[in-house]
């Protein structure tokens, strides 16, 4: 471990981590073996090893090595029978027994000398063969001959220098991919440029969506993701609320990519020009702010390439191309592209091309738009395929299907995946949930970005829950993942759907120019604010597997721990947006090295409130009109080390 499908795919880590592997290695006999990993990172010419430990309870093996390169990482497991530790054994044990030694002691002296005589270094060849010696010389006493069999020194020199007669080696290398830090920890932003105006008539530019940056920053969030920015189609196009009758000015879909003007690797000319886009990723990146480009592969009817490549789409029978469905919505002004048509290989190269166009203008992040309505093959090449030279790239699945599907593309290479935690609103659906995400074989690979709302999705939750569902959206999606996203207008409490029953928001910002005052009394900036500052001083919520959930006596609290080191975080959301609810919450006391009878300290992040506790039940009341929950750290005395 880790090995995931039989070494089919890649588990994922960050620079910084430590890889933990481990490996069940047995033999017949009682012979002793010795093991170790021999691993090698992306810019390594040779490998290197690291000796394993013996754990006797768990009858495994195990090393740690630290990857500390973005890239492709191998690894795999050597054992072999350790006939010197073997040998040194059983000679302290007969010794021990008060047994005759001499024909251990010669077999010793044999064992240094046949090692000896295999090295290159002169060095460590004389010290053995002085030890060998010294196990041969009869005028020392057996226990002065004993010790030095027994040395720490001299068994160092054996595990630097001995080769092995029986040397296994696991019958696969094993991949890890490792992901510059953003790609586990940051808190993404998605607004639309075209609605960075103060005139809903008139359409937005770069250079408007530039003064944006600066709030987004000062909210403390580190990755700007932008629908699509590419010319949009006319024919077809989408008027406001989805329907098939648009103004002369309606924008229609950005997600309706191409026409006259170019296709995926042009602007849309309303936007400004490719200079304003170079200019608007130079701003954000001053700012610290990463730049997401949606990657959606799709064409509207007037995309060049339907001139170009007809043969890259699906065409119908009486010659018509077919255009996107997702009954019973219709998407007439999308063609969607057939990846196993003829020309597979001109096709995906130009798909591919397309990555690599942006990531030459700045852009090394990219939101993929419903992948799993595309080839599933394709993204294992294309993602290997960018990453041959930029492996510092994020991608993240915008897969909202079935798990097995959602699980593949994980595998496959993409960095961060969204999730159902959207419809995942009852402390019951959530613990289920994030448990199966990072505490069982799915935290190798799969990282949920949680988004509790899309451009597509505005969940009943948020719809009828009012500001108190917003706010514990917020502290869920901040706290039980260390990557998570908001669509803008969520600090605003936007929450109308376009009709009862519909997830689709009323004038949805999809099919027109959106202007929000982003200032208006009860927004939610500060709440974002003061969450992203406590996501980056706190360690134990910048990484992922480290949840764990507690028992509350009440089922719609949910009761939480994130921990790293000394930094111990309690969190606890009430679940009901309209209910003030309370409980007693049921500490972990011996996790936290904690004792029943020593009050301890721990403060609300959130609002600075400190609360003296006493053994593990704690009573809590949240009110969601007020505080929908708490984010508590464990206030340990300076000096205090965690047991």
């Amino acid at each position: 471990m880790p090995e995931l499908d039989a070494g089919r795919h890649a588990v994922k880590r960050a620079v910084g981590d430590l890889l933990d592997v481990s490996a069940a290695i047995f033999k017949d006999g009682h012979d002793l073996l010795a093991a170790r990993v021999r691993y090698r990172g992306p810019n390594d010419d040779t490998w290197r090893t690291l000796r394993m430990r013996y754990d006797n309870d768990a009858d495994r093996w195990s090393a740690q090595f630290p990857v500390d390169q973005v890239g492709a990482w191998t690894f795999t497991v050597e054992a072999w029978t350790d006939v010197f530790a073997t040998w040194r054994s059983e000679l302290e044990k007969k010794h021990n027994a008060g047994q005759d030694i001499a024909s251990e002691l010669l077999e010793g002296a044999q064992l240094l000398e046949h090692t000896a005589a295999h090295l290159a270094h002169p060095y460590a060849r004389a010290q053995l063969l002085r030890l060998a010696g010294l196990l041969r010389d009869t005028d020392f006493e057996p226990y002065t001959r004993v010790r030095v069999g027994v040395a720490p020194e001299l068994l160092a020199v054996m595990e630097a220098h001995y080769i092995p007669g029986d040397l296994s080696t696991f019958e696969r290398e094993l991949s890890v991919h490792v992901d510059r830090e953003r790609a586990r920890f940051a808190a993404w932003y998605e607004f639309f440029p075209r609605s960075a105006t103060t005139d809903p008539h008139r359409h937005g530019t770069f250079a408007e969506a530039e003064k944006q940056l600066d709030r987004i920053a000062w909210l403390g969030f580190d990755v700007v993701y932008l629908p699509p920015i590419h010319p949009i189609g006319v024919a077809s196009r989408k008027g406001p609320n989805n329907t098939l009758t648009p103004g002369p000015n309606d924008p229609g879909s950005p997600w309706a990519i191409g026409n006259q003007h170019g296709g995926h690797t042009a602007i849309e000319p309303a936007l400004g020009t490719l200079d304003d886009f170079d200019r608007f990723v130079k701003r954000a990146s001053e700012l610290g702010l990463d730049i997401a480009l949606d990657y959606a592969l799709q064409c509207s009817p007037d995309h060049p390439w339907l001139k170009e490549h007809p043969e890259w789409f699906f065409v119908r029978p009486d010659g018509t191309i077919k255009y996107a469905e997702n009954p019973p919505k219709k998407y007439q002004d999308i063609y969607p592209l057939n990846f196993w048509c003829a020309d597979r290989e001109g096709l995906w190269s130009a798909c591919r091309d397309i990555f690599l166009f942006w990531i030459g203008h700045g852009v090394r992040t990219f939101r993929v738009d419903n992948p799993h309505t595309k080839a599933l093959s394709f993204w294992e090449w294309v993602i290997a395929e960018v990453r041959k030279d930029h492996p510092d790239v994020i991608f993240l699945a915008e897969a909202f299907t079935r798990p097995n599907r959602m699980r593949y593309l994980a595998k496959a290479g993409f960095t961060q995946s969204y999730t159902y935690f959207t419809w995942r609103n009852t402390p019951s659906e959530l613990q289920e949930y994030l448990t199966e995400l990072t505490q069982g074989p799915m935290r190798e690979y799969f990282r949920g970005n949680l988004f509790p709302n899309t451009p597509d999705i505005l969940h009943e939750h948020l719809q009828h829950g009012g500001r108190g569902a917003f706010r514990a959206r917020l502290l869920l999606a901040a706290t039980l993942s260390p990557v998570y996203g908001i669509y803008s207008g969520f600090e605003l409490l936007e929450a109308s759907p376009v009709r009862p029953g519909s997830e689709e928001y009323l004038d949805s910002e999809k099919y027109q120019i959106r202007v929000r005052d982003y200032d208006a009394p009860g927004n939610l900036n500060a709440d974002m604010r003061r969450m992203n500052q406590i996501r980056r001083e706190n360690r134990a919520l910048q990484l992922y597997d480290n949840l764990r959930f507690h028992h509350a006596d009440n089922g719609a609290i949910l009761f939480y721990s994130k921990s790293f080191y000394k930094n111990d975080l309690l969190i606890i959301v009430n679940c009901d947006p309209h209910h003030t609810q309370e409980a007693i919450v049921h500490v972990p006391l011996a996790e936290l090295g904690l004792t029943e009878h020593t009050p301890y300290v721990v403060e609300d992040l959130l609002t600075g409130a400190r609360y003296t506790w006493h053994g593990a039940h704690n009573y809590v009341r949240l009110d969601p009109q007020i505080q929908p929950g708490h984010l508590l750290r464990l206030v340990r005395p300076e000096g205090e080390q965690r047991q």
